[in-house]
């Protein structure tokens, strides 16, 4: 199949509550991940950072590592402060393979902050969009030169999170900028993946799967919520188990091309949701409608 399929370890543990499956061990969360089907990991926090070290350990569960996050503060720090600042997780990366970065832009974020509502998170003036996107398509330029695309993930409780500001990014840079699709981030911003997906299908070059429980949603709307206890109430789940339109998200991506990974990404609490039983289901949902798309 023309699309690999891969899990981000917040299934079994948070990095944004690093008490949600705090008592995990990482072999744990690789077992289960290679048991239900994946074929790649994303980074997590109990990843070990040297690759000398990380490889073996994934070699030794049969996983390829497909990216991890790197959170930039690019309106505060020029490319060159930026690159420094990343270049252990680039290294990291490009030695094991990747061929993407997970980037988003992390400046006054409030997504880490439980106590904070996403009403308050932090908006972009017309000098801020300027001055972000000038130093994202740099960055993404350098990137490419070490083998990276530079994926841009947007985020809740982020500078970038509604469907109208990824737009404006990708109007406001070219190539060297991709777009990492969410879809349970978007639909929860109250956008609409699939419209997002045929507009920008040629700028995908990464897709998190994240499904939404449409209930749980109309509630931390409604109660202006923090990021974090809309987790915790269980916002987020597995493809197959929430209100998002894979079939219509997925066809036009299909279309243009797309042969990256397709990665379930579902930040629960593992007590509550059994992190093999969602990882499982994550798994043979997108198998089965990738089927229909790709060959």
């Amino acid at each position: 199949m023309a699309v690999r399929f891969g899990i981000n370890p917040l299934t079994w543990t948070n990095d944004d509550m690093p008490e949600l499956g705090a008592e995990t061990p990482l072999e744990t969360c690789l077992a289960e991940a290679r048991l239900a089907g994946f074929e790649g990991v994303e980074l997590g926090n109990k990843f070990p950072r040297d690759p000398a070290v990380l490889g073996p350990i994934l070699d030794r569960h049969g996983l390829a590592l497909v990216s991890g996050w790197y959170g930039s503060r690019l309106l505060e720090r020029d490319v060159d402060a930026e690159m420094a600042a990343a270049e252990g997780h680039v290294a990291l990366l490009a030695a094991l393979g990747c061929r993407v970065m997970v980037h988003a832009e992390v400046t006054a974020t409030v997504h880490g902050s439980r106590d904070i509502a996403l009403s308050r998170r932090p908006v972009l003036d017309g000098a801020g969009w300027e001055r972000l996107a000038a130093r994202l398509s740099e960055m993404g330029r350098r990137l490419a030169a070490r083998g990276l695309a530079l994926a841009y993930h947007h985020h809740m409780g982020t500078v970038i999170q509604t469907e109208a500001e990824v737009d404006r990014l990708m109007a406001l840079t070219g190539p060297e900028v991709g777009l990492l699709l969410d879809t349970g981030h978007l639909t929860f911003a109250g956008g609409d993946p699939a419209a997002v997906a045929r507009r920008h299908a040629g700028r995908v070059v990464h897709l998190h799967c994240k499904d939404v429980r449409a209930a749980v949603l109309a509630e931390a709307r409604a109660r202006d919520l923090s990021f974090l206890e809309a987790v915790l109430a269980g916002v987020f789940t597995v493809p197959g188990d929430g209100c998002v339109d894979y079939r219509a998200v997925l066809a036009p991506v299909a279309a243009a091309g797309y042969a990256g990974w397709l990665v379930v990404e579902a930040e629960q609490d593992p007590a509550k949701a059994h992190p093999l039983t969602y990882a499982r289901m994550g798994h043979a949902t997108l198998r089965a409608l990738a089927g229909a798309f790709w060959r």
